[in-house]
């Protein structure tokens, strides 16, 4: 009998794992052993070493989804990927050797979901409440939105500086989920990270937290990721 490849889900930034939970709950009940845990936020080696933790746990492939900044840390996982067979992107960012989050933003307007970054003393960036809700996660219910942005996890600044090594995409096969009404990162430079990567593509009607809002499209897409790589046997 071939066994299901583990599913790693890799929150991005202003969210936390329980923005995973309507997708999880159907993984789940389809047999795949999934684990969605906390992230740091507070350097890009730190969210890495992170993931690298749960990655070590998994016996067997497993297939690593990440989500918005959660797509910067699957990336940097570079070619050191054990157990992983296919990266999975929602709405994530797919940077190449050399670039940075911040640069990339940099090229255009702040988009509506960051434009009014709350920096706290520490160098945390937080979203404010008005933004969460109405752009950052516009299309979700804005009660559910609400208890979203009370649970944020708030970005340390330098993460936007990191500046890629060798992306784990270029060794692994890719899937990406383009959110097409995306007020946080352009659908655009988001169609672009998936052409360049080669990915197999999906094209959603959503705003940035897609799992929340569109979660069926986004575990459709996870398991057809995890039917196309190699399992376990």
């Amino acid at each position: 009998m071939t066994a299901l490849p583990n599913i790693v889900l890799v929150h991005g930034a202003w969210a936390d794992g329980s923005s995973w939970s309507a997708v999880i709950e159907h993984l789940q009940a389809d047999g795949y052993s999934v684990t969605a845990p906390q992230f740091p936020m507070t350097r890009l080696a730190d969210d890495v070493a992170r993931l690298r933790q749960v990655l070590a746990r998994q016996n067997g492939p497993t297939v690593v989804t990440g989500h918005s900044y959660g797509g910067q840390i699957i990336t940097a996982l570079g070619t050191d990927t054990p157990n992983v067979v296919g990266l999975v992107y929602i709405a994530g960012f797919g940077l190449d050797e050399g670039e940075s989050i911040g640069a990339l933003l940099g090229q255009g307007p702040p988009s509506p979901a960051l434009a009014h970054l709350d920096v706290d003393q520490h160098g945390f960036a937080w979203l404010p409440e008005d933004d969460f809700v109405n752009h950052f996660a516009a299309d979700v219910d804005p009660v559910k939105a609400k208890v979203m942005s009370a649970v944020q996890q708030p970005l340390h600044g330098s993460a936007l500086q990191e500046v890629m090594g060798v992306p784990a995409w270029r060794s692994l096969p890719s899937w990406f989920l383009v959110a097409d009404g995306d007020q946080a990162i352009p659908p655009d430079a988001q169609r672009q990270f998936a052409a360049r990567m080669g990915a197999t593509t999906a094209e959603v009607p959503t705003n940035h937290v897609a799992m929340v809002s569109h979660p069926d499209d986004v575990l459709q897409l996870i398991k057809t990721a995890a039917e196309a790589v190699p399992a376990a046997t």
